[in-house]
């Protein structure tokens, strides 16, 4: 498997059962690469070897990478919940870190959808490192319909 990502060599790459590359990509989180996905009947649960990329000026995982994805997590659970007839855009996403992680690691965000409806989705997630929790986040998405045009800026 090739990735544009600095890797280090010394960094387990083994993914557990279940993942598979995740779906859709963009600019954000293409220098965080590989990022693996597992789908639910109602959740999108992504995951990543953690990597030096990840880290911050510290050494410990960027809380920005935990929130982005998040945002990304609870978004496709959404419209994973929902059959992927709509899409989502944040209205609002909350963070508490309440640990951190190490390089190596196998980082999840496991998200749960409180809620669905005509133009609002409620979600939650808790990441894991290796299954220990180190941050919770909560977000209120906006339904969009597939055929409208979103303008970043013009929600």
């Amino acid at each position: 498997m090739s990735t544009d990502a600095p890797i280090a060599a010394d960094v387990p790459q083994d993914v557990p059962e279940g993942f598979e590359p995740l779906f859709r990509k963009s600019p954000l989180t293409k220098p965080w690469e590989p990022l693996y996905a597992r789908k639910t009947d109602r959740a999108v649960i992504i995951g990543v070897r953690l990597a030096r990329p990840h880290t911050n000026g510290r050494g410990l995982i960027h809380g920005g990478l935990i929130a982005a994805l998040a945002d990304n997590a609870m978004g496709y659970s959404c419209a994973q919940a929902t059959g992927w007839r709509t899409t989502f855009v944040t209205i609002s996403l909350a963070v508490d870190f309440v640990g951190t992680a190490n390089i190596g690691q196998w980082l999840t965000v496991e998200s749960d959808v409180i809620k669905t409806g005509s133009t609002i989705c409620f979600a939650q997630s808790l990441i894991k490192a290796d299954d220990v929790t180190i941050a919770r986040a909560n977000g209120t998405f906006r339904v969009v319909p597939k055929n409208d045009v979103v303008v970043p800026g013009r929600e």
